[in-house]
């Protein structure tokens, strides 16, 4: 089933949009942090359902805080990572840079903080063309910004 029409019109959506009011980049780091207006499973439960909504393939989710727990480790908060992404836009970094792998597909962490405010905490894509050294996909990267600004969007409130 080809879900790329419906992504990207949602691509094109959210580019239009702009980003939630709610979006921080962190300067230098490349870490976009975007407070949920939910408890951590109903952001998960929202993020993912968006995910599927525009048609992107969802592949992992990896709850890090039952990791910790299991290897006797005690993490003082949750932390869940979430991969996906569309291998025809997402596999165009790739083959602008192979070691571009390292940041496909998107991850996106769902976490609380010590005051119990939740965060959806993704890698912001100019950071990560500049990291690469990618020129030539320019395009690309502000579709794919537009998208993952557009998922979290799904669970910022208004700040």
């Amino acid at each position: 089933m080809n879900h790329l029409p419906r992504f990207l019109a949602a691509a094109l959506l959210a580019t239009s949009l702009g980003a939630p009011l709610a979006r921080t980049v962190l300067t230098g780091d490349g870490v976009v942090r975007v407070k949920s207006a939910y408890p951590v499973d109903e952001t998960i439960a929202r993020l993912k359902a968006d995910i599927a909504a525009k048609g992107i393939r969802f592949f992992a989710e990896i709850d890090q805080a039952a990791l910790a727990k299991g290897a006797g480790v005690a993490l003082n908060h949750r932390s869940t990572l979430l991969e996906f992404g569309n291998p025809p836009l997402g596999t165009q970094f790739v083959t602008a840079r192979a070691e571009a792998g390292l940041d496909w597909p998107v991850r996106l962490l769902v976490t609380q903080d010590e005051r119990g405010d939740v965060w959806a905490v993704y890698t912001d894509f100019q950071w990560i063309a500049k990291r690469h050294g990618i020129t030539n996909r320019t395009d690309q990267f502000h579709t794919a910004s537009g998208v993952v600004a557009s998922i979290t969007g799904s669970v910022a409130g208004t700040q």
